[in-house]
């Protein structure tokens, strides 16, 4: 843009020159100095408007020397940008695309709306790797600002889950606004991917069996879920509060967690009691759910806990980094 910006300038002083050393010296009027200076830059080869004397020739010798050098140059810039733009723009999703290819675990976000771009800022604020497919122009503009990667293709074809890395991926939200395309968009994922996580957005309680149906694995609808939080604000405010503080992050770094017990952990075999969870990490265990789907309320002191049980507990934010490291 300098560049440009410069050989531009360059342009107009030429054409300044031209008209003042017509005007002057040849004594010709201003709209005919400039008539003589623009043909004489662009070469057009119209005749002149009166024979010239040896100094005329002179000034129209330089014009044409830098009129066609500076017009060269400028336009030789102009089209170098866009040049380069398109090379920059094609390189740039060639790069996106690798860094999709290589994920792993990932989830993949359909539908970049209100409930899609909150999920991912969510998923972004705690380091998790996702890609989204969006097929809206106006709302690819703002991932690219937002920086997160994305397809600018059509969530429900096989191409863009192919893509996205449908048969690496953790599991796959379908957030886009009609029901029907998210019912779409699971049949897709699931034939591709038979044993995906699938979390599927219901505008309509009553499209929730369908999207089961289709093979969804967790069904969300916002708008009851918002209904109900709302009313449980007037019911219960105090456990509307707690839970907030213990599902969001919170200014006395407190916060509700879910461990799973892996394989060769040293708490497998040990009830919670021996496993000091309480006692070394300050933690309280509020749900076990067990390997086979069973979930275990306020569990008792001499809970057995086994592999792939998981644990879900409330304690301070740092305490739980510690325990994380460690089991």
């Amino acid at each position: 843009m300098r560049k440009l910006k410069i050989s531009l300038y360059l342009l107009i002083v030429t054409i300044l020159f031209g008209i003042f050393g017509y005007h002057i010296i040849e004594n010709m009027s201003i709209f005919d100095s400039f008539y003589m200076t623009i043909i004489t830059i662009s070469t057009v080869g119209f005749s002149e408007i009166k024979p010239l004397t040896g100094a005329g020739r002179i000034v129209t010798l330089l014009i044409i020397v830098f009129g066609i050098t500076n017009g060269a140059y400028a336009i030789g810039n102009l089209i170098r940008m866009f040049i380069e733009g398109e090379i920059r723009k094609t390189f740039g999703r060639k790069k996106v695309e690798k860094q999709i290819s290589n994920l792993v675990n990932h989830y993949i976000i359909c539908g970049y709306g209100r409930i899609g771009s909150l999920i991912c800022h969510e998923l972004h604020r705690h380091g998790i790797e996702f890609v989204v497919i969006e097929n809206d122009l106006n709302t690819v503009k703002k991932l690219e600002n937002d920086g997160f990667l994305y397809l600018n293709m059509d969530a429900s074809s096989d191409d863009s889950l192919i893509k996205a890395g449908i048969k690496k991926a953790k599991g796959i939200i379908t957030a886009v606004r009609s029901d029907a395309d998210n019912v779409f968009i699971t049949l897709t994922a699931k034939g591709l991917n038979p044993d995906i996580f699938v979390l599927s957005r219901a505008s309509d309680e009553k499209n929730e069996v369908k999207l089961k149906r289709a093979g969804a694995t967790r069904v969300v609808s916002p708008y009851i879920l918002g209904g109900r939080r709302m009313a449980q604000v007037l019911i219960r405010p105090t456990v509307v509060d707690f839970m907030d503080i213990a599902i969001t992050e919170s200014e006395i770094g407190l916060k509700m967690e879910e461990v799973l017990i892996k394989r060769g952990s040293n708490l497998i075999g040990k009830n919670l009691v021996e496993s000091n969870l309480r006692k070394d990490y300050g933690v309280i265990i509020v749900l076990i759910k067990k390997y086979n789907g069973e979930m275990i309320f306020n569990p008792r002191p001499d809970e057995i806990l086994g592999e792939n049980d998981v644990l879900v507990m409330i304690g301070k934010h740092d305490d739980m980094i510690r325990m994380n490291e460690i089991i």
